[in-house]
C-alpha cells in the first residue's frame, strides 16, 4: 500500500490574506498531486508584526494569536486532514495548547522581533513541550538555532525547515554536526535538490520530510522535486509521508 502523502510544512490562515492562504487556496493548488493532508501553521503576520523590529506585544496581538492558533483546530475536512501546529511567541502561552495540536512552530528571521529566550516562561514552555513530546519546527538565525538545540531544548524533537536554508544554511549546520543528532529532523520545503540528495546520502531518509512552504512554495511542484530524486520506493515513502506520520502519532502523548 502506498503511504499517505503529507505535506509537513504549510501555512494556513484567514486574517492575513496576502498571499491567499486559506485551506481552500491550498487544496485548489495541489490539484491531482495525491497530497492527502498537511501540517499547517498560522501565517507570521497573524502572530507578530514581522516588519517592526521594535515590536511590542499588546492585548490585541495576544487575542489575534490565540484566535489564529485556535482556527487551525477547526479546518480539517473529511477529504483533507490538517495537522495543526501551535505558533508560539513571547507570551509562551502553552496553556492554550490543545490535545489536537500536533507540534510547535517557532519562527523568526533576521531583523525581526526577537524571542525572549532568557525569560523563565520560555524555559517553562519548553518543559511543557517536552512533557507533551511535541516536535518543534524551528526557523531561527544560526546562533539561536544552536542555542535552542544544544542548551535550551536538549533532546526535544526539532524539525529544521528548508533543510536549514534559513537557519544558517545546510552546509553550516552539517559542519556543526546538527544533522547527525537523532532528535533533529529536516523538511524539504524550497530546499535545493542537491542539498536533499546530499542529506539522503549522508544521513538516510528516516528524519527527512517533504514540505512545500505553501503559499510561498507550490505543493505539487515541491512533491515532484522529491519524486524526481531517483530514490527507492522505501526511501520515497518515508520522506513523503511515513516520517511525519510517525512524529504526529507520537506527539501530545504526555511523558512523565
Amino acid at each position: 500500500m502506498s503511504p499517505r502523502i503529507i505535506d509537513a510544512h504549510a501555512h494556513c490562515g484567514r486574517m492575513d490574506a496576502f498571499p491567499p492562504q486559506d485551506l481552500h487556496d491550498y487544496i485548489a493548488q495541489i490539484g491531482g498531486s495525491g497530497i492527502g493532508g498537511a501540517v499547517m501553521f498560522s501565517p507570521v503576520m497573524e502572530i507578530y508584526d514581522r516588519y517592526d523590529p521594535h515590536f511590542r506585544d499588546t492585548g490585541e496581538w495576544r487575542r489575534r494569536r490565540a484566535e489564529s492558533n485556535e482556527y487551525l483546530l477547526s479546518v480539517s475536512t473529511s477529504e483533507f486532514e490538517v495537522y495543526p501546529y501551535f505558533f508560539i511567541w513571547n507570551d509562551f502561552a502553552v496553556e492554550q495548547l490543545s490535545p489536537a495540536h500536533k507540534g510547535i512552530k517557532w519562527h523568526r528571521h533576521p531583523r525581526e522581533p526577537v524571542y525572549n529566550y532568557e525569560h523563565s516562561n520560555c524555559a517553562a514552555a519548553i518543559s511543557e513541550i517536552r512533557r507533551r513530546n511535541m516536535p518543534v519546527c524551528l526557523e531561527e538565525e544560526f546562533e539561536n538555532t544552536l542555542y535552542f538545540i544544544n542548551e535550551l531544548a536538549s533532546g526535544v524533537k526539532v524539525i529544521i525547515p528548508h533543510c536549514g536554508m534559513l537557519n544558517g544554511g545546510y552546509d553550516l549546520l552539517r559542519r556543526k554536526g546538527i544533522w547527525e543528532m537523532p532528535n533533529i529532523y529536516a523538511d524539504t520545503a524550497l530546499a535545493p535538490a542537491g542539498d536533499i540528495r546530499d542529506y539522503v546520502s549522508r544521513y538516510g531518509c528516516e528524519r527527512l520530510m517533504f514540505g512545500s512552504d505553501f503559499p510561498f512554495g507550490d505543493p505539487a511542484f515541491e512533491l515532484h522535486k522529491i519524486l524526481g530524486l531517483n530514490l527507492t520506493g522505501k526511501q520515497q515513502g518515508a520522506i513523503i509521508g511515513r516520517n511525519v506520520a510517525r512524529l504526529l502519532d507520537a506527539s501530545n502523548r504526555q511523558i512523565g
